[in-house]
């Protein structure tokens, strides 16, 4: 299999966009390309700005794409009494389910199980899933009991093991890598200019504000500058290491929680996810999620680096083990184990434990004018580029209100298609013999939307591209040069972990990765 017709050069391609940053002034840099910084990016673009955005590494590479992969209203959060946060998530949630991205949002029945001797009394548990049902204006079905046997049709593994009854509610999934990457994606179609391994190795300044940055491509090592009106800070975990750049020794403003996730085989599908109550207040998922199983999460307080970041022995052995409250054993065999992996959930700083703090947005204002924005996830990540904007309006110092226009209430993601309606397209748009399989054809349309047309395109035109990357997946590797030549992958890493669902499906052997990267050469 050869890439002779696609032939590109991801060099010559990143030092035009260097280029591109280094002229003239942007309104905005943002630094950091997770869900904050992109969400940013894509909302002050839409309102007029000129916007750059870099990040060190790839775009969603930290903590954005290691999340439980949910857009949902946070059943718990009705625990701690914010029914007013539960309502507004599931706004946000059926907007992008229904208008910003049906294409990538997917619709999951959730089960909570209920045992003698458990956390939760059904009647409690029963009115739970009604209010919140409620909130949703029951957008997705009533809340309601099942019967453990209708429950373990659609959780094969639940425990019934003094299983009292299960209360069944609606909620949304998605893949975060991509949606990330079709965020980013969105950005640029509205006119955002965006670099990923681009370090900031300084922060420029005019008569002591920060008007800029200086950068180092690591990609090969040539140093660029980017000047802007305003800086926002959106690194993540890094947010701190950042704020010190423009002020030595300024006082940390955030607190780290790690969030460990495990993937598993299961010997068959599920059809439906579990929260499994812990205690009070902590619940486990078991997510059925690209063929595999997601357990999680964990909740303790990181002071090591955050480039560090990992998922330790202790960590499997607390999520298997909370998983058993209600899952069966054989089901958690660490045997099943595909993929871990582990993200920093960015808190405001302040006493108490990590569980107990606010998962709220926080803006604040440095000595040098450089914006900060740190906390938020991903469900709300469209109201948080609309908070950000909103703060952007209020610098005085930098006049940026004058330039900016109403951004429209609501902007799709790129792709936005039905699913079904694209797989039917990708299927029988070919000649008889070269069929695309339609697993492969269900898989494209459900994670690019009706850009799995140019990616049924580039197999058109060279067959070799169709072929799966590994047998037990349904990534092709087309795929791969799509990533390359349309979404920014540099790396392996970028296109197996983040562009497709290679690594999270425990299938990144060595001759997959060696491929790879001789097709990322071009």
């Amino acid at each position: 299999m050869t890439a002779r017709t696609h032939q590109h050069d991801i060099a010559s391609s990143r030092a035009h966009t260097r280029e591109e940053l280094a002229r003239g002034t942007f309104d905005l840099l943002v630094i950091g390309g997770g869900i904050l910084g992109t969400s940013a990016a894509w909302t002050a673009t839409q309102a007029g700005l000129r916007v750059a955005m870099v990040d060190s590494g790839d775009f969603a590479g930290a903590t954005s794409s290691a999340s439980s992969k949910l857009v949902h209203g946070g059943l718990r959060y009705l625990q701690t009494g914010n029914v007013r946060l539960v309502a507004e998530n599931h706004k946000e949630r059926r907007s992008l389910a229904s208008d910003v991205a049906p294409h990538l949002v997917n619709h999951m029945p959730f089960l909570v199980p209920i045992y003698s001797g458990g956390p939760h009394g059904a009647a409690k548990m029963g009115a739970g899933v009604f209010l919140y049902s409620a909130l949703s204006a029951f957008g997705d079905g009533m809340g309601r009991l099942l019967s453990p046997n209708q429950a373990k049709r659609l959780a094969p593994g639940l425990r019934t093991d003094g299983l009292r009854s299960v209360a069944a509610y609606s909620d949304h999934q998605m893949n975060d890598s991509r949606m990330a990457v079709m965020t980013v994606r969105a950005a640029v179609d509205a006119g955002a200019v965006v670099l990923n391994h681009a370090e900031v190795v300084g922060l420029r300044t005019t008569r002591g504000r920060v008007t800029g940055a200086d950068l180092r491509d690591r990609v090969d090592g040539r140093e660029f500058g980017i000047d802007a009106r305003l800086v926002l800070n959106a690194t993540g975990p890094w947010v701190d290491r950042l704020r010190d750049m423009e002020q030595p020794g300024v006082a940390p403003s955030v607190r780290l929680s790690k969030g460990a996730h495990l993937v598993l085989k299961t010997p068959e599908p599920w059809r439906a996810a579990l929260t499994i109550p812990v205690d009070k207040y902590r619940v486990s998922f078991a997510i059925p999620w690209e063929g595999r199983l997601l357990l999680g999460t964990t909740d303790e307080e990181y002071t090591g680096d955050p480039a560090e970041v990992g998922v330790v022995p202790g960590d499997v052995d607390q999520i298997l083990g909370e998983a058993a409250l209600g899952i069966d054993a054989p089901y958690l065999n660490p045997d099943n184990i595909t993929y871990s992996f582990a993200g920093l959930r960015v808190l405001p700083g302040g006493p108490g434990g990590t569980s107990s703090a606010k998962r709220e947005t926080v803006v604040t204002q440095g000595r040098g004018g450089m914006l900060s924005v740190a906390g938020g996830k991903w469900t709300t990540y469209r109201h948080i580029g609309r908070t950000i904007l909103e703060e952007l309006r209020k610098v005085s110092a930098v006049p940026l209100a004058e330039d900016m226009s109403d951004p429209l209430k609501t902007v799709p993601l790129p792709g936005l298609a039905s699913p079904e309606a694209v797989t039917h397209r990708i299927i029988i748009d070919r000649d008889p013999g070269a069929r695309l399989d339609p697993l492969v054809a269900r898989h494209l349309a459900s994670h690019y939307g009706s850009l799995a047309m140019d990616i049924a395109a580039l197999v058109r035109d060279e067959p070799g591209l169709g072929e799966r990357i590994h047998p037990d997946g349904p990534d092709i590797w087309a795929q791969v040069v799509f990533a390359r030549d349309h979404e920014w992958a540099v790396t392996a890493d970028d296109v197996l972990r983040r562009r497709t669902t290679v690594t999270v499906r425990g299938l990144d052997t060595p001759e997959v990765r060696q491929r790879t990267e001789a097709l990322l050469q071009g």
